[in-house]
């Protein structure tokens, strides 16, 4: 990584929830932000922020969410991912999250990214397809 990704680093994505993004509540009445989309969203912003300062040949994987989903963001409406860099040990990152939609602060927790080497990564994943038959 980049000497200057360091904790304390912050970065914000903005998502409209479109109807892909929803899960149906209130008897079919309403559509709003879908946790596991929700957790989508977090990871890629997380991995993209990650990937600004990678070096070559360095990608990164998820390891750990532990995220609440603490509010309802309704269809239509938009969301902002706001995760800032927690910890670096070594080679693991976690991010502290915060998801606010216009009104209300609808998610928060943590994620955790491992950096990998993308082409060792490669290897072990041909060799399982391989296995799989893939």
């Amino acid at each position: 990584m980049k000497p200057d990704f360091k904790e304390g680093n912050t970065t914000n994505r903005r998502i409209v929830i479109n109807k892909d993004r929803t899960i149906t509540v209130a008897g079919g009445e309403f559509d709003v932000y879908a946790t596991p989309e929700m957790i989508r969203d977090i990871e890629q912003t997380c991995k993209s922020y990650i990937l600004e300062f990678a070096e070559e040949g360095e990608d990164s994987v998820g390891t750990q969410v532990n995220i609440s989903h603490i509010g309802a963001t309704l269809r239509d409406m938009s969301a902002e991912v706001t995760a800032t860099v927690k910890s670096i040990d070594r080679r693991r990152i976690t991010f502290d999250i915060s998801v606010r939609d216009e009104f209300d602060e609808v998610g928060i927790g943590t994620h955790e990214r491992f950096i990998t080497d993308a082409a060792k990564s490669a290897e072990r994943l041909r060799a399982k397809a391989k296995k799989a038959g893939i």
